[in-house]
């Protein structure tokens, strides 16, 4: 389904059950509402689950131009105004988890929950060379030639191995988003620096993050646990960036666990 927010179109699923609690799922850079497709259909019996793309990804617009975080909050705000969703629990991975904190902090209340997967409140000066690199080879080359050393940073060696076709499918959500929409992220995603303002969250938080995350690893986790008081970590093992596709079982019930106790 499409409504139009904050001047784009935005794509979105809707599944579940009709008056259950919501809960929003965010997904990572280069992906679609597709990344989420093991935790929807774990969660929808006890939960209204809104799916969403992002600006920029799957099928919702993708407008030329940097992006900003905020710009990506205000999205989602719109589409909760749209769906007249008034509180939900929210569960974002990566970028996802990135948009969560900035709109948590940005419109206190409407997140009954915060599920930050995978992600960072703030990225070292030296990580933004390799943001402007993506963005160049997007824009000159497309999307294919960043493929290969994305899926290895995303999954473990083993997984890769032992699941192509889970691979394969994030392979092709990544050479399907579009340019204008992938280097519009890759501008806002280095610019976070929300570590500082994290104890300004009121509502519960959850932090998952895979052993072997590279991209987001341990210590970022650790970091957003550390400045947030009251959250839980989980860390998964045998997991890298995408822990909700390689431990689908593990992430969902540290979530379950997380969102049935809040």
């Amino acid at each position: 389904m499409k409504t139009r927010t904050n001047g784009i179109e935005t794509n979105y699923e809707i599944h579940g059950k009709e008056g259950a609690p919501w809960l929003v799922l965010g997904h990572s850079l280069a992906c679609s509402v597709r990344m989420w497709d093991p935790q929807i259909a774990a969660l929808k019996d006890q939960f209204r689950i809104l799916a969403y793309d992002t600006r920029g990804h799957g099928a919702s617009e993708a407008p030329k131009g940097a992006y900003t975080l905020e710009l990506l909050a205000d999205d989602l705000f719109f589409l909760f105004k749209n769906l007249n969703i008034a509180t939900a629990h929210f569960c974002g991975l990566s970028m996802g988890g990135m948009i969560g904190q900035t709109f948590a902090l940005k419109y206190p209340g409407l997140f009954t929950t915060l599920t930050l997967a995978d992600t960072t409140s703030r990225y070292p000066a030296e990580a933004a060379p390799a943001w402007v690199e993506r963005i160049k080879t997007a824009e000159t080359k497309g999307m294919e030639p960043l493929a290969q050393a994305t899926l290895e940073r995303w999954f473990t060696e083993a997984f890769r191995k032992s699941h192509p076709a889970v691979v394969d499918g994030v392979r092709k959500l990544i050479i399907a988003t579009p340019v204008a929409g992938y280097a519009g992220c890759c501008h806002a995603i280095p610019k976070i620096s929300l570590t500082a303002r994290l104890k300004e969250i009121k509502c519960p938080i959850l932090v998952i993050v895979g052993a072997d995350d590279p991209g987001t690893p341990v210590a970022m986790a650790r970091e957003i646990h550390d400045n947030a008081p009251g959250s839980k970590l989980v860390i998964l093992p045998s997991a890298a960036h995408l822990a909700n596709l390689e431990q689908p079982a593990g992430f969902t019930r540290a979530l379950r666990d997380f969102l049935s106790s809040n």
